[in-house]
Formats: C-alpha cells, structure tokens, sequence
C-alpha cells in the first residue's frame, strides 16, 4: 500500500477487500485486466512533478455495460475507481494514490452518430479530438475544442478543458450538450438531450464536466459541433515588449473583434520552440493569431487587429496562409511543452496555469515574470490570452531542494497573484490533487456544497479519491455501507 493510503486509510480497502476484488475482475476480464508493473506505472504517471501513483490494476472496457460491471466489483469492495483516457492531464488526475483500479476507456473509441443538420455528434469516450475532426472533415464540420494534446473526449470533458480555440468556441462546459456516465454504484444515467437548451431540472452535464471522474466514469458524449469556415488566415505578430503583447491582448478583446485564436509567447518560449520545432523567428515576444469567417472578414478582422498591434509596439504580421504553414505554426504552439522540456535537458517540466479577467491580464503576467526573475527560476509564459489565461512551465533540477522549493513558493504566489485579481487557480489544467489547497481560498463556503454533492454521490468515496477535495477532508466523508 503506497504512503496516502497509509495515512488516510479510509479511502484504501484492506488487503483481503483488495485481493478480492481484483480476483472478481480477472476472472471476468481475463486478458484486458493487466497488473503488471509497467502498465500499472503507464497509468499511475502524468505530465506533472507529483510522483508515480500506479493503481493495483488496469482494465481495458469496451463498452458502457463493461463500466458498469467494474464499478459495481469496486464499490462492493470498497475499491477505488479512477477512469484513464490518454494521461495528458497536468494535474496528477489519473494517478492512483490509494490504489485502486484504472478502467482504460481507450477501447471505447466509436463514433456512434452524426448529426449535420443539427451540428451535433455522440462520441464514445475514448475518441481522440484529432480522430473526431479527422472523420468530420468530410462533412464539413469540425469539433473546436483544441488542448494541444490529442487527448480523449472523455478526459477533456472530465478536466473541462480549454485550449487554443477558446477565445471564439468556448471550452469543454460549452461543447457538451449532455453525457452518459456510470455513478459509483453502477447505474447509468443520462443527464439531458440533443435539445440545445433545457431549463428541466438541476445541469448535471455541467456537474459532471470538470468533475475530473470524482462522481462517475462519463462513457457517452453528445457534442457541440461548427461548420468550417469558409476562410482561415494565421500569422505571427512579435513585439519589443512582453508588456505591448499583453496589452494588444487586451485591446483586441475589449474590441470585439471576433479573433478565433490569440497565443502569447514570450520571449524565452520562442528561443525553445524556434529550437524544437525549427521556427526562425526573433527571441521576441508574439501574438500567434488565426481569424476564421468569409474572406472580406477575415481580410477585415486582420486588418483591425493589424492596427491595433502598432499602436502598441507590435511589427509587421509574418501570414501563414496556406493550411500546411498553419499546421505547423500551430504545432509548434502545441509542442510548447516538449520545447520547454529540451531548454533545459535534465530538468523536470512543471506546468501550472491561471485565469484571471481579461482586464488584469497584462498586470498578471508582467507581476509573475518579474516573480520568476526575482526567484532566478526559468519558466517560459505561454498561453490562450484571449481569455485570461496562461501557463507558467518551470524548469526545475529536482535534485536541487533549494530549487524545488523556490518552484513551490512562485506557483503558490502565482494562484494568490490570480485569484486576487478575481481570477482562478486553474482556467484549465483542473484542480487534480495538485491544486486542492487553493480551493478554500477561491471559492470560500462553496467548497463545502462541492463536499455535500461528493458525499451524496459517491458515499463511500471510491470515485477518483483525492482529488478536487483533498484526501483528508474526503476520508472524513466515508460513510460504511449498511
């Protein structure tokens, strides 16, 4: 038993409940339930500095009633569930820390119907966004929602992801017009239609977006879907300053102009994508932007936000009009994180993000790269401005205990930084187990209506244990089974 479930012991079953359950699942899944030590630690590990939180096992469902099976074993033996999509959460949401078992959606990967009249589609969990917009571009649509990850549908709902897109399609609580999900004592619920509103009853698609698997394993999806547009230009626009970029930002939203994507990067995140991804752009700060429309509006969108870039330091747009110069500036973007990574070879990668007002943007992120110089820590800014958000990636030698606590101290500055300014801990990345302190501090007595709705559901606590509400609050929440 790993060192959480030590300490909180009330969120581990016991041994015998543990050795039981596992025996229940083999028996049924045979070959799709993997215990062994790699695959264990594959999903006990993510993109983040939390340590390795492997489950006792891993199985592999292909279909709704197989997640419903699981978590029926689970709950009656007190064991833990913690769905797994591709584990390109930042946050530690797919780690295991009381053990437990890992249900892989991967194989639940069919894309059950589309809707092109009605701009709607149903997915299976484990479809990947690239293979959704892949299999709809045919049809002229395309699903916006863009985390750079080729992550799974189900995982983007359950961390109610953002990305590039954002600024114009929302995020994930937008795209979801309702879902189908496994409730830890193994009945399925639906939680609304294909209408495109309801006003019937309590939004339990928006409960269960961003609710990061702590009440129920999602396993069917109704989305949102967009017509391609008919034009698309994107181009890269650098300045003098981080502070002119910022500012632009700010100008071009409060505008209104309809931009459809507007990624900052600062300096230091340039010199890494130039040498990763082979961009040849000056180590200044940029405005990458894309404008979608007709092509009187987009000429028209550029020209604006052309204007506005001057009056605050920005120089000559460098126009990536062809869909393959696109795809590879906009690749770069995604790859941001690996060409944080190879900046410094050694180095752990740690991302954290924030959300703040679009008003108090450039403030935000001028005060955290003045922070970060102070505390002699590299971190490349990066981020999806348009609506307040950005990333903070610190290279850190985790060797170095001076340097992991100097890392420490700036992201607990960053979130206080945020949230004063009337923002959040996190626009996107979600809470995991990584963030769970700053909730109190964000949302006040709200955070005990979170507890309250976590003890109704999941009584005895078995759905993705310790995370959104910290291990210690959620053992006190256990009640034994009757």
């Amino acid at each position: 038993m790993n060192e959480a479930a030590r300490v909180t012991g009330r969120l581990a079953p016991d041994q015998g409940a543990r050795d039981a359950a596992l025996s229940a699942l083999a028996s049924r899944f045979g070959d799709r339930m993997s215990t062994s030590a790699a695959v264990r630690e594959q999903h006990g590990h993510t993109t983040t500095w939390h340590a390795n939180m492997p489950p006792d096992a891993v199985v592999y469902a292909r279909s709704e009633d197989e997640v419903a099976e699981i978590v029926r074993i689970c709950a009656g033996h007190g064991m833990p569930v913690i769905p797994f999509g591709t584990g390109t959460s930042l946050e530690g949401q797919v780690n295991a820390p009381f053990g437990g078992v890992s249900i892989d959606m991967s194989q639940m990967n069919r894309i059950l119907a589309v809707h092109p009249e009605d701009l709607d589609c149903v997915v299976e969990p484990g479809v990947t966004r690239k293979a959704l917009n892949e299999y709809l571009r045919d049809q002229g649509l395309f699903f916006p929602i863009d985390p750079g990850a080729n992550a799974s549908i189900g995982g983007m709902a359950s961390t109610r992801a953002s990305g590039t897109n954002a600024v114009r399609y929302g995020t994930m609580k937008d795209a979801v017009l309702s879902l189908r999900a496994v409730m830890p004592d193994g009945r399925v619920i639906r939680t609304g239609t294909r209408a495109r509103k309801s006003s019937a009853g309590y939004d339990l698609t928006r409960l269960m977006v961003g609710a990061e698997g702590t009440l129920g394993v999602i396993t069917e999806l109704t989305l949102r879907l967009h017509g391609i547009p008919e034009a698309i230009s994107a181009g890269v626009c650098q300045f003098e300053t981080l502070e002119g970029a910022c500012s632009a930002v700010v100008a071009t939203i409060q505008s209104g102009i309809p931009v459809a994507r507007i990624e900052l990067l600062d300096e230091l995140q340039v010199r890494a994508s130039n040498a990763y991804s082979k961009l040849t752009l000056q180590e200044k700060p940029s405005l990458f932007v894309e404008f979608h429309g007709s092509e009187a509006g987009v000429r028209e969108q550029a020209e604006l936000f052309g204007a506005i870039a001057a009056e605050f330091g920005g120089g000559e747009f460098a126009w990536a009009r062809e869909q393959e110069a696109r795809n590879r500036l906009w690749q770069a973007r995604h790859d941001a994180y690996w060409a944080c990574v190879a900046l410094r070879p050694g180095a752990k990668a740690i991302a954290t993000d924030v959300c703040v007002p679009i008003s108090r943007l450039a403030e935000c992120i001028m005060k955290s790269r003045e922070d970060l110089d102070r505390a002699n820590l590299l971190g490349p800014i990066v981020g999806h401005v348009g609506d307040g958000n950005f990333h903070v990636s610190l290279l850190v030698d985790m060797t170095d205990s001076a340097e992991v606590e100097a890392a420490g101290g700036f992201m607990s500055r960053l979130v206080d930084r945020a949230i004063e300014m009337g923002g959040t801990c996190t626009g996107e990345h979600g809470v995991g187990h990584g963030k769970t302190k700053y909730l109190a501090k964000e949302l006040g007595e709200a955070v005990d209506v979170m507890r309250a709705v976590k003890q109704a559901i999941d009584p005895g606590c078995i759905m993705n244990p310790g995370k959104i509400i910290s291990p210690d609050e959620q053992s006190s929440l256990v009640r034994e089974p009757t």
